[in-house]
């Protein structure tokens, strides 16, 4: 290849991806005792990708298993970073459904929507109106 001839990008891969392949990397030890390391995830438009993992621990009730973020060759800010999920076990009678932790912006939607699709801003920013004049 001729320098003149433009470089194929090498890929990377979203925090999305990142967060939901440490997600599966620690359920799957916390239920079978072993980490997959990599471990593969299906990709929203079909495919699969692997991932390294870059830390991870295992308790009687809880795991995490930690990956760093590659944004290929057009990085953003988030090139690097420490993507961690933590899977706990919770007490018999506890509370059943899927619990998100996070600090403001991180593991948490800015926007939900209830069952009517109806949106709450849960960032704390002024509405879309109130920057119109």
């Amino acid at each position: 290849m001729s320098k003149d001839e433009p470089k194929e990008l090498r890929r990377g891969w979203t925090t999305g991806a990142c967060a939901t392949a440490a997600a599966k990397a620690a359920y799957t030890a916390l239920l079978t005792g072993t980490f997959p390391d990599p471990v593969e995830i299906t990709l929203p438009k079909g495919g699969t990708a692997a991932f390294v993992l870059t830390g991870h621990n295992l308790c009687e009730t809880e795991a995490f298993a930690t990956i760093t973020k590659d944004a290929g060759d057009d990085p953003d800010v988030t090139h690097g970073a420490l993507i961690t999920s933590t899977i706990r076990l919770l007490a018999k009678g506890g509370r059943s459904d899927v619990q998100r932790r996070g600090r403001r912006g991180h593991g948490h939607p800015a926007r939900t929507a209830d069952p009517a699709g109806r949106t709450s801003d849960q960032s704390g920013a002024a509405p879309d109106d109130a920057h119109r004049h």
